[in-house]
């Protein structure tokens, strides 16, 4: 099953749209609410960061029987420093993301932590891409 989602840039109010459908999606396939709970935290983490650092984006997510993978692709600035990025509490938000309660530095960890695989490819001026699998089947 593929699924596609497009998340506008600088959206707060629909961000977390994508995510609550695909965690729909997966709770009607059956799939187990732990891996319903981590794929749901990863989808989250890149919708807002597609709102808050990029002009929006696109999610693609495949569901096969062994894994759920998900592909985002945004047009955003892309990423300086990812070790930077990757650490805990580091965050480039605006201001105005900062106030609206978003913006902690907890996206790309969370990101990494509760995802089985993840791979990142930036291009300063062009945009993120991360590359996310969740193995279904043990």
């Amino acid at each position: 099953m593929k699924i596609h989602y497009d998340v506008e840039g600088g959206e707060f109010i629909s961000a977390g749209v994508a995510s609550s459908k695909l965690k729909k999606t997966l709770k009607q396939l059956g799939i187990s609410p732990i891996i319903i709970r981590k794929v749901s935290i990863c989808m989250y983490e890149a919708e807002i960061n597609m709102v808050i650092h990029a002009n929006g984006g696109v999610i693609d997510v495949e569901i096969t029987p062994e894994t759920i993978d998900v592909i985002i692709n945004d047009e955003g600035p892309g990423i300086e420093n990812i070790d930077l990025a990757m650490k805990e509490g580091y965050s480039t938000a605006s201001r105005k993301a900062r106030e609206m309660g978003f913006g902690a530095g907890m996206g790309l960890p969370n990101i990494k932590k509760h995802s089985d695989n993840m791979e990142i490819e930036t291009k300063i001026g062009k945009g993120t891409k991360l590359e996310l699998t969740f193995n279904i089947k043990d």
